[in-house]
């Protein structure tokens, strides 16, 4: 999931351009004003496969390159994606590409802003040439971008934007249509399982999360329609966190006490499906029935699926891993070459709302998955095995959809 803690969480205006061809932060002065690399052509946003073979064309940069490619991740506990295919994808991109596995290093602050910068001051010290970073607090992040500038190391922002900082390269899914998907999956889905006067709990990400701002952006603006045409009632607005249960303030605990003072409500916008998991399990424990009170999540979690598949989530945002993990190491590995990334591949940028500077971006188009698109998606990319998925109670939930 994409999380990011700003003291000033913004909007974040994306503007996506046909033909981006930026010479980014931490390349030399002779690679800024001289052409892009001969491998230009053979590398965009549309190249990445869960099989990393568009990876191959990187040898020659890869092995042209000089110093490690080091990514540092938040934690291990708001998704399930850091550790399970963050960390993996990004060393497998990185072993297509050629580059040696000691060139690739994968890091995990584990929740902790001091261990993020004293990770990345450490890998500076250690011959890192590029930084991928994933912060969780946006003041961490322009700090570590402004220390490793000072040292002659590049940076890129992983899976999400650091307010603030210098404006380095940034590579994620397009936020504010994660949130569309959100919005408009919940549309359909209330109208599929016939829910005839929606009384909605509005849930959101931490406050201070950059990325939940534009999730909130994108499901707040398609049903705000809703809402003013008295179509859907809104029964209740929560403060926004990305803690699933404790420690406090926790998501259950938000929807708990929404509920208790709204007893009537009958459906939740929940912005993933980590936060979404325990709430489902208390609606079970209150007898609610599969198919009567949509939810809906990211993330694409085995639990967020299983809940999808027994009626009890309407769907889920697919941010496919792959793809986001390739297109950060063919940066880095450009950059590591002091080389000018092609336009095919830097197809957009966002605005930074903190300091209005553009920052050329990657920006990769995230899907929503019901059980109608779940076999095309998830299971075809493997990227949550049938097996795991259709066990148990759920080999039926699977048989039924087809998958």
């Amino acid at each position: 999931m994409n999380l990011l803690r700003n003291s000033k969480a913004g909007l974040v205006s994306v503007a996506l351009a046909a033909s981006v061809c930026v010479a980014l932060g931490g390349a030399s002065a002779s690679a800024k004003t001289g052409r892009a690399s001969s491998h230009a052509a053979s590398i965009s946003a549309t190249s990445f496969t869960n099989t990393f073979s568009a990876m191959k064309a990187l040898k020659g940069i890869a092995a042209a390159g000089h110093g490690k490619i080091v990514a540092i991740l938040p934690d291990t506990t708001s998704s399930t994606r850091y550790v399970e295919f963050d960390q993996p994808d990004l060393k497998r991109a990185a072993a297509a590409a050629g580059l040696k596995s000691t060139d690739m290093v994968v890091q995990n602050a584990n929740g902790s802003d001091s261990t993020f910068y004293s990770d990345a001051q450490a890998d500076i010290t250690n011959a890192a040439s590029v930084l991928l970073i994933d912060p969780e607090d946006s003041g961490t992040g322009a700090t570590v971008e402004n220390y490793a500038k000072q040292h002659g190391v590049a940076v890129v922002n992983y899976d999400r934007l650091v307010l603030g900082g210098p404006a380095d390269p940034y590579v994620s899914f397009n936020n504010v249509n994660v949130g569309k998907l959100i919005g408009t999956g919940f549309v359909s889905c209330v109208s599929a399982w016939h829910v005839s006067h929606p009384k909605v709990i509005m849930m959101y990400g931490s406050p201070t999360d950059n990325n939940a701002t534009l999730f909130a952006q994108g499901y707040d603006g398609v049903l705000a329609s809703h809402f003013s045409s008295h179509k859907y009632t809104l029964a209740a607005k929560t403060a926004g966190t990305w803690n699933p249960t404790s420690p406090a303030p926790d998501a259950l605990q938000e929807f708990q006490a929404a509920y208790t003072a709204h007893p009537t409500a009958n459906s939740a916008v929940i912005p993933n499906d980590e936060n979404g998991a325990p709430i489902i399990t208390y609606l079970k424990s209150h007898g609610v029935k599969p198919k009567t009170f949509p939810t809906t999540g990211q993330d694409a979690t085995l639990t967020g699926l299983q809940n999808i598949l027994s009626g009890y989530q309407c769907g889920t945002v697919y941010k496919a891993v792959y793809k986001e993990a390739g297109a950060a190491v063919a940066l880095a590995l450009y950059l590591r070459d002091h080389k000018q990334a092609p336009s095919g591949l830097m197809n957009g940028h966002v605005t930074d709302p903190q300091n209005h500077k553009s920052v050329p971006s990657v920006l990769l188009p995230p899907v929503w998955v019901t059980t109608q698109n779940m076999k095309s998606t998830i299971i075809k990319d493997n990227f949550v095995p049938k097996g795991q998925l259709c066990r148990g109670t759920y080999k039926a939930d699977c048989t039924k959809y087809g998958i």
